[in-house]
């Protein structure tokens, strides 16, 4: 491979988490730094995003900080995402609804228990061709953990499937190889995201170290390997989502209550060009982070306002990205990569 990639069209990442106000107006900008310009937002904001006005006004808030990225807004699945809901959002380009179970993750709280009184809603859905999102994980239980958490889902994303067949559904951020097989089991409505940083991690680099911490949380070298054998194969089910999570670095360093999330928007495609190269796959990035995501989501985009190119060189992750108060620590501070992304207005 040559020693530059130029990308006919910028990345895709179809799972983005930018929050609100002050950490909104400091990460939004690292989106095209790291050589994206579809972003899909997720909608667990405080309070979180349930009603279409509420989306609108939030992708207006996104668009003020940065118009040259298309912003991909969703709803948080709750009571209040009816049916009616679905017809009105479909109609307002809402792409799709996030299932967050409760209490798992940040800010999921407000989550889901039951699936089956929201079967009203993914038939609406299904009939919308409006992508459901699915984090995989069960609530910690006497039997179930972080570890196992993802496994234990997967008997309901195979209901789910079966239920709505023509359902576009993303399992998000896979952490596991059985989660690898178990889409793959699934029809082609049904498909998955890998995010850069469970391309490195296992559970041992995130013990001890609360800024690896994410949910789910890094399996083992089995998971990781199997993940990477995903991502690079070529196969348009699995495609790029960052689920680049940022937090104020006073969150980070609670110890064992610090939250979860990894901050990779700033430099996410030099991480994922990091993992194929090591991997012998580069000719395979740009299906994954640019083409098959779009294909799957079918979101219409307007003309890409800059090119987006790949550069082998070495390239050192800042330790902070601070904007006043607010200081985030993304992945890998204070590592070296040997790809860097170029980005140049057209």
């Amino acid at each position: 491979m040559s020693d530059f990639i130029v990308f006919p069209k910028p990345a895709a990442d179809f799972h983005v988490h930018v929050r609100d106000g002050d950490m909104m107006r400091t990460v939004v900008p690292t989106i095209k730094q790291g050589g994206v310009s579809l972003a899909y937002i997720m909608p667990n904001l405080i309070p979180p995003v349930t009603t279409v006005l509420a989306a609108q006004e939030y992708r207006a808030r996104l668009e003020s900080v940065d118009s040259s990225v298309t912003f991909a807004t969703t709803l948080y699945l709750s009571p209040e995402v009816t049916p009616d809901t679905i017809q009105q959002a479909k109609k307002a380009g809402i792409s799709g609804v996030k299932v967050y179970p409760a209490g798992v993750t940040t800010n999921s709280d407000h989550g889901v228990s039951s699936y089956a009184s929201f079967y009203p809603t993914f038939a609406a859905m299904e009939e919308a061709d409006m992508v459901l999102n699915l984090h995989g994980e069960c609530p910690s239980s006497d039997h179930i953990n972080v570890l196992n958490a993802e496994e234990e889902f997967l008997p309901t994303l195979k209901d789910l499937h079966f239920r709505f067949p023509k359902l576009r559904i993303v399992l998000e951020h896979c952490t596991s190889a059985a989660a690898i097989a178990a889409v793959r089991e699934c029809g082609p409505t049904v498909a998955a995201t890998i995010t850069a940083h469970h391309l490195f991690l296992t559970i041992d680099e995130v013990t001890g170290n609360s800024y690896n911490f994410c949910k789910p949380v890094a399996k083992f070298p089995s998971d990781r390997k199997a993940l990477l054998e995903a991502a690079t194969s070529g196969e348009s089910k699995f495609f790029f989502g960052s689920d680049s999570a940022p937090h104020p670095i006073a969150n980070k360093q609670k110890g064992q209550g610090a939250a979860a999330g990894v901050f990779t928007q700033s430099h996410s495609l030099a991480y994922v060009a990091e993992a194929f190269d090591l991997a012998g796959k580069l000719d395979k990035l740009q299906d994954f982070v640019s083409n098959f995501g779009r294909e799957f989501y079918k979101i219409t985009e307007d003309q890409p306002t800059f090119q987006v190119t790949l550069v082998k060189e070495d390239n050192i992750i800042p330790n902070t990205v601070t904007n006043g108060d607010i200081v985030v620590v993304p992945f890998k501070a204070g590592e070296k990569l040997h790809w860097k992304v170029i980005v140049k207005d057209l």
